[in-house]
């Protein structure tokens, strides 16, 4: 398997000592770091819900299913919005790579009373297709015929394309048919549901383990497509035999939509 090499060149060189001292001043940013990340994540915890009044219905390995369902007992559910809309042969790159993440978190999140599940606009029989092949157990359900994908602004009719820019991550962007997201619903003991969170395009980048070692490490990311565009250089995790230098994901331009 081929992989990506960029040589580093010139980097500084140092004692023991004096890499010590960096170290530790770059670890008091790291710690203000780690302190504004729970603050945001406490100010998330406060956002203002919307009661979901829609009823949405889903095509799952088991059959219809409501959106209540899909908690299957738990008072929480994440949705990845998977790209894969009902024309495309395979389910997108990009999109692979943050979802085979997902199956180590569900050993645990169950256990928290969070339900983790992918939703996608292509029809049941592809996703499970795709599903078999990739090696996944997590559950993912079809939105096909529902208004789901449109309502949580990852998927776009023709009209809207036609325009030229589609709402996206909170503004107007380039449209696609289809794009990432993660959505957040809360039930409570009556039944009701909740929209409580969704986050777009770079927003995703905390889903993603594989980024956290890649950050650790000298050369980082080392993505080097069109804005550091994270489509650059993944594959689906059974195509790494093909040339790394070679893009053919399926989702972002290139344009930064963080």
């Amino acid at each position: 398997m081929k992989t990506i090499e960029t040589a580093i060149t010139g980097h500084k060189v140092v004692s023991s000592e004096e890499w010590l001292d960096a170290r530790k001043e770059l670890l008091k940013k790291e710690k203000e770091s780690i302190r504004l990340r729970d603050q945001l994540s406490a100010e998330r915890r406060k956002l203002p819900w919307v009661k979901i009044e829609k009823q949405y219905v889903f095509d799952g390995p088991d059959g219809k299913e409501t959106l209540a369902d899909l908690f299957d007992g738990r008072s929480q559910l994440i949705v990845y919005h998977f790209m894969f809309g009902p024309e495309w042969k395979e389910g997108c790159p990009s999109c692979s790579f943050v979802s085979d993440h997902i199956d180590g978190a569900n050993l645990h999140l169950p256990h928290h009373d969070v339900m983790l599940l992918a939703i996608s606009r292509t029809p049941l029989a592809k996703i499970e297709a795709f599903k078999k092949r990739m090696g996944w157990r997590f559950k993912w359900v079809s939105s096909y015929g529902s208004d789901f994908n449109h309502d949580y602004h990852v998927s776009f009719t023709k009209d809207e394309l036609a325009k030229g820019k589609v709402y996206y991550n909170y503004g107007m962007v380039e449209g696609y048919d289809e794009l990432p997201g993660t959505s957040v619903f809360y039930k409570d003991s009556t039944g009701d549901i909740f929209h409580t969170y969704s986050s777009y395009a770079r927003g995703l980048d905390m889903l993603v383990g594989t980024y956290n070692y890649l950050d650790l490490t000298p050369k980082g990311r080392n993505e080097t497509g069109p804005n550091h565009n994270m489509t650059d250089w993944i594959r689906h995790h059974d195509k790494y035999d093909h040339d790394p230098k070679r893009s053919d994901a399926c989702c972002g331009s290139g344009e930064d939509h963080a």
